[in-house]
């Protein structure tokens, strides 16, 4: 069992919350009315989180251009958003489990929108599921292409601390 927890866990009001709900759900185009929901801000390894319901769901992420609110995968898994999404073949996911860079090879769709540096989220092929969050290394029409080297960098996948973090 890891050492590793929650930490400055503090509730917060909607309004404190709204600008940064707002980017996040912006970030993978969603609408949600959240201001009936118990909202908190946490610390976790590094990283600032919003909790909605006390799952942590919003992840503060370096994108290079800045810092950027992203949906973890608890949040992607409870809001099921539509963009910025990138959809992998049966033989990479093992390697995604273990927080390996996702290879442009094993990506056979992708958001058309996505742009070199955003942040996405990365999903099995057949089932729609989940698997990772990344960040783009190049377009989405360019994951689709390749053959061959990296297509996004890993940097939160199920299995991981954040994954099995107990709140």
């Amino acid at each position: 069992m890891s050492e590793k927890r929650l930490r400055r866990r503090t509730p917060v009001r909607y309004k404190h919350l709204r600008d940064d709900l707002n980017k996040l759900t912006e970030s993978v185009g969603l609408e949600l009315d959240l201001s009936e929901s118990f909202l908190e801000r946490g610390h976790f390894e590094g990283q600032d989180l919003i909790l909605v319901d006390r799952v942590p769901v919003g992840i503060h992420l370096d994108s290079g251009d800045g810092m950027v609110w992203f949906p973890t995968l608890r949040g992607i898994v409870t809001w099921q958003p539509e963009r910025s999404w990138a959809a992998v073949d049966h033989g990479a996911i093992p390697f995604l489990m273990n927080g390996a860079d996702c290879m442009g090879a094993g990506v056979h769709m992708a958001d058309p929108s996505l742009e070199a540096g955003d942040m996405v989220w990365v999903r099995d092929q057949e089932h729609g599921k989940p698997l990772a969050i990344g960040q783009a290394l190049v377009s989405g029409s360019e994951m689709v292409a390749m053959t061959k080297g990296k297509a996004i960098q890993t940097l939160h996948w199920v299995g991981d601390e954040l994954w099995e973090l107990d709140t």
